[in-house]
């Protein structure tokens, strides 16, 4: 029997950071919500909180590439978000996050279309986003 793995992914952006909790039984993840993150710096706070409900073995982070296949600006930014992470003794891997907030938007359109969702805002959008991240790592990696 496979031991039972728990993620947390994040879609990193400069204002918010998407999140999102899955797991490794049905490869499927949930959206969590956003944190802020903005000149007052990242809300490690809620962070905290959602690795002590959690426990997740490992965090999960979208990063894109420019269309010719160089870093994106976001990189940088990223790479220090994840080193913060990985203080917290939990490994962190990536995942190819192309188009998946337009998946997120798509995703939120159809609910939207069937009467489940009213507005759609850009942090339902960031945390969708984030599961996308996450189901995307889960099913290349199980």
């Amino acid at each position: 029997m496979k031991k039972t793995s728990v993620v947390i992914a994040f879609d990193f952006g400069l204002r918010r950071i998407g999140c999102a909790i899955g797991q490794n039984l049905t490869n499927t993840a949930n959206p969590l919500g956003t944190i802020s993150n903005s000149r007052c710096g990242i809300d490690w706070n809620r962070i905290e909180q959602w690795i002590e409900e959690w426990q997740p073995d490992k965090f999960i982070i979208g990063k894109t590439k420019k269309a010719d296949g160089s870093k994106s600006d976001l990189d940088n930014a990223i790479n220090i978000f994840a080193e913060k992470l990985r203080k917290k003794n939990i490994p962190v891997d990536y995942v190819d996050e192309a188009r998946s907030s337009i998946e997120a938007q798509e995703i939120l359109k159809m609910k939207r279309r069937i009467g489940s969702n009213k507005k759609i805002k850009k942090e339902m959008i960031d945390a969708i986003s984030a599961s996308i991240i996450a189901e995307r790592w889960l099913n290349n990696n199980n």
